[in-house]
């Protein structure tokens, strides 16, 4: 071999150990983190962390990955499976402080005996029914719960898109679940415990989404929290978001008796006209477009119904009596629909609603 030759398989040699060199430093440095983590989660703050009824191992890890609690859910879901916490998991909240080891959030989340409150929020309550409930379990006062609803509180990326002026700004977000909640929590603690579900449940595929079809998150709360008070089936909601969006996009305005019911704080089955000319910017009869805010705290199927419309022709849908919707590409066709099923009128007089 000659010396041309030995100089180039040796600069050969030199770039294949370099190469290695990096390859084991990051390896070494990778497995640090993770068990520099798993020793001890990096927090800054406490993080109260939902448990929802049913939640297995791969479930829970990546509730706590997206809430920034643990940054390896595989390695979680690895320590939970060897030491048999698997089976053992418990539904309710738990509270991650800064240094806590995998194995203690384990053991919190397999306590049988945490002293807290369950408390059941249906999908489509509103923010003050929600109060409500809360006072009434005796968990924290409405008012305080009230007073609590202020985005400037709370740190979640999707808060960003609410306007500074909106009447109750969290509406939308207090996301429906059962909580199982700590005796003593504060109301700021409890509406942080809601959106943190929200922020596990809108992830990023649907931030994705809403980018895609060029709306905001906040556009996206809206039209679903109107779908989740318009049907309560799943087979329907993401028609009934069409319908809508069809309405949007054509000029029509939404006409959504639901937001009037939301001015009215009642579900008054027939809206006089004089409802449908009440001057507030949740009227969807009076002015165009999405109302000021969402007018419920959906779930997330309606979530996916904002995100993901059905495409169809229809404009129009009633109830028939079967208890299904009609749906409609006419006006003609609506009032057919509804004189076929002897309905009455949404609007008095005026069948224009829905």
């Amino acid at each position: 071999m000659n010396d041309k030759n030995k100089k180039r398989r040796l600069s050969l040699l030199n770039i294949i150990e370099a190469a290695a060199a990096v390859v084991i430093i990051i390896i070494v440095v990778f497995f640090a983190g993770v068990l520099k983590d798993r020793s001890g989660v990096s927090l800054s703050e406490p993080v109260t962390v939902e448990i929802p009824s049913g939640t297995g191992a791969a479930a829970a890890a990546d509730i706590l990955h997206e809430s920034g609690v643990i940054k390896h859910p595989f390695v979680f879901r690895l320590e939970s499976k060897i030491n048999g916490y698997d089976s053992s998991y418990q539904p309710g909240s738990i509270t991650v402080t800064d240094g806590m080891s995998y194995e203690d959030i384990l053991n919190e989340i397999v306590k049988t005996n945490r002293d807290t409150i369950t408390v059941s929020i249906p999908e489509g309550y509103e923010a003050k029914q929600i109060a409500q409930t809360l006072a009434d379990a005796g968990v924290v006062s409405y008012d305080d719960f009230m007073a609590a609803l202020d985005p400037s509180l709370y740190n979640y990326r999707f808060l960003s898109d609410i306007p500074a002026d909106r009447p109750v700004k969290l509406e939308g977000y207090l996301f429906p679940t059962t909580y199982s909640i700590p005796r003593g929590y504060s109301a700021v603690e409890i509406v942080n415990m809601m959106l943190s579900v929200f922020d596990s449940v809108f992830t990023d595929e649907m931030y994705a989404r809403a980018e895609e079809v060029n709306i905001t998150v906040d556009e996206a709360v809206i039209m679903a929290s109107i779908v989740e008070r318009e049907t309560s089936s799943d087979s329907e909601r993401a028609k009934v978001a069409g319908v809508f969006y069809n309405r949007i996009n054509s000029g029509m305005n939404l006409q959504s008796c639901a937001t009037v019911q939301y001015i009215l704080g009642e579900r008054k089955p027939v809206l006089s006209i004089a409802d449908t000319q009440i001057d507030s910017p949740y009227n969807t009869y009076k002015y165009p477009g999405l109302p000021v805010g969402p007018i419920s705290n959906p779930g997330e199927e309606c979530l996916k119904a904002a995100l993901y419309p059905e495409k169809t022709d229809a404009f129009y849908f009633c109830l028939s009596k079967s208890g299904e919707h009609i749906f409609s590409k006419t006006y003609e066709e609506h009032l057919a629909a509804m004189d076929s099923n002897d309905l009455v009128m949404s609007v008095e007089q005026n069948g224009e609603a829905q």
